[in-house]
This record gives C-alpha cells, sequence and structure tokens, in this order.
C-alpha cells in the first residue's frame, strides 16, 4: 500500500475551475491521493457533491474555501479547512464577499474599457457558458478568457501579465476585508484558517507579519513556489509552530493554459488532515 497523501487546493466550477466538484474528486483518485480539498474562491457551493462523489470513490474530502482579502496593497487569499459549510452567519459573510467581487469585475470591465478593450458581462457569459451558469460568480480567469476569445490577447499569460494581474494595466482593487478577520470568521465557522501560497505574493515580510495573526498553517508547497522558497515557509513554520500543507492550486486548463498546477503535484501526508482536525477542536464548539 503506498502513502496515504493529499491535495489540499483545489478549484471547482462553483468559483473559476474549469471542472465540476465530483470531476476534481475523480482525478484525485486516478492520482492516488486519499483526500482531497475543494477551495472555491468565497464560496463553499460546490463542497457537497464534492462530498458524495468522494463516498461513491473512497475519496476523503475536507471541506474548504479561499476567502479573499487585502493587506499590504495588495489581494492575499486565506484558506479555511472543515468549515461548517452549514453555518449560517458563515454563509452570509461569504454571500457579502462575492458582492465585493462583483464590484471589483465592474471597475475591472470599466478599466478595460478605459483601454480600448470593452467587454460586456454577457459577453463573458456566453463565452463561459460551458463552465458557468447565468448568476455564477465570475473571476479574473472568466474575464481573460473573454479577453482572448476578442481577439485582444493570445495566450492565459498575456492577459494577467499585460492587464489583469497585480502589477497589470487593467488591475484594480476595491475595499476587502483583511486576513485577520478572514482568520476569525473560518475559526467562527468551526474551521482552521492557513495562508495561501505565501509565495506569490513576492513580500515575505509581509509574510511574516501575517502568519502571527491567528493562523493555524500556512502553504509551504504550491505550484508556484520555488524550492527555495518552500524550504524557507518550512523554517517559518516550525518556528511558529503552524500546520505545513501542500495544494495544487487546480483550476484546470482555459486556453490551453493549465492554471498554477494538476491535481496532485503538490501533496502532503494524509498525518497533516489529523493536524488540522485537531486543531479544529479548538474553535467549532466555541
Amino acid at each position: 500500500m503506498g502513502l496515504q497523501q493529499a491535495d489540499l487546493h483545489t478549484h471547482t466550477t462553483a468559483s473559476d475551475g474549469m471542472q465540476p466538484p465530483a470531476e476534481n474528486v475523480r482525478l484525485a483518485h486516478e492520482a492516488g491521493l486519499c483526500a482531497i480539498a475543494i477551495t472555491d474562491h468565497d464560496t463553499v457551493a460546490g463542497v457537497p457533491e464534492a462530498l458524495d462523489a468522494g463516498f461513491r470513490l473512497g475519496v476523503t474530502v475536507v471541506p474548504g474555501v479561499e476567502i479573499s482579502t487585502f493587506a499590504g496593497g495588495q489581494d492575499i487569499h486565506v484558506l479555511g479547512y472543515y468549515v461548517n459549510i452549514d453555518n449560517t452567519q458563515f454563509l452570509e459573510r461569504l454571500e457579502s464577499l462575492r458582492d465585493t467581487r462583483a464590484e471589483r469585475n465592474k471597475a475591472l470591465l470599466a478599466r478595460l474599457s478605459e483601454l480600448g478593450m470593452p467587454i460586456t458581462f454577457e459577453e463573458i457569459q456566453e463565452v463561459n457558458k460551458d463552465t458557468k451558469k447565468a448568476g455564477d460568480p465570475i473571476g479574473r480567469p472568466h474575464i481573460a478568457q473573454t479577453l482572448i476569445h476578442k481577439g485582444y490577447a493570445s495566450t492565459m499569460q498575456e492577459v494577467f501579465d499585460r492587464f489583469l494581474g497585480k502589477d497589470g494595466a487593467a488591475y484594480v482593487t476595491v475595499p476587502r476585508i483583511d486576513p485577520h478577520t478572514a482568520v476569525v470568521w473560518i475559526h467562527e465557522a468551526g474551521g482552521v484558517a492557513v495562508l495561501a501560497h505565501p509565495g506569490i505574493y513576492g513580500n515575505d515580510e509581509l509574510v511574516n507579519e501575517l502568519i502571527t495573526e491567528g493562523f493555524d498553517g500556512i502553504e509551504v508547497f504550491h505550484s508556484d513556489h520555488t524550492p527555495d522558497q518552500e524550504a524557507n515557509y518550512q523554517e517559518l513554520a516550525v518556528r511558529y509552530g503552524l500546520i505545513e500543507t501542500a495544494g495544487s492550486d487546480f483550476h484546470g486548463i482555459r486556453e490551453g493554459h493549465l492554471l498554477h498546477g494538476t491535481i496532485g503535484n503538490r501533496r502532503v501526508d494524509v498525518q497533516v488532515l489529523h493536524a488540522l482536525l485537531e486543531r479544529r477542536g479548538r474553535y467549532e464548539n466555541s
């Protein structure tokens, strides 16, 4: 029997992923994983379907979420594991975050129009109709795919480098909650809070500040981390007593471009799940 391993960061069509939740679970099973987390942006809508698929395939599904926050002049993402997906207060809070994302999208489309690249929400819906129903949350990858479809760019990488990434010409920010607030929300929903992909932020001083704000873990292993970064974050985890997690940040393939990594390309021993559940005991009855 091989190692029991888990990928703790994947996205589905419930947010900006390309595959439905059940497909993520199937891919995890094919990759030889015994567990997978569903961590869509600001929603837990994909978790029930994944749980059903996990039951059928014998794959443990960790109910999760990735909350969008803002600190140090940029977006910071906070992963929540084992949150109570039926917690009414938590669901209302996530809905408020999706409203904020919708406002961001309006501002982003206005900026694109100023740059001579007008697109409409109707066009975004049409281009992404295979993965998005009317009224579903829209993310930057959906906007990027529409820009490519209209000929304003050739690849996803180009879109994010030139327009939608944090250094892009159309990048916009709107008021968001801070990471500490997200940590509190996750704890109040009985979950465990982990700082997502710290290497992406390009600011380890900020990372060092953030992880002292109640985080339970840090995503040491991520598709976009270098070996040196992973060694650095492992050292931080040991220093601060944080749980070390790993995730592919799988979104699927869009316009021929694999976003982040394939399911299972970053994985941790299933013992990490036990550590998360043990830590969760501090919050679930609070």
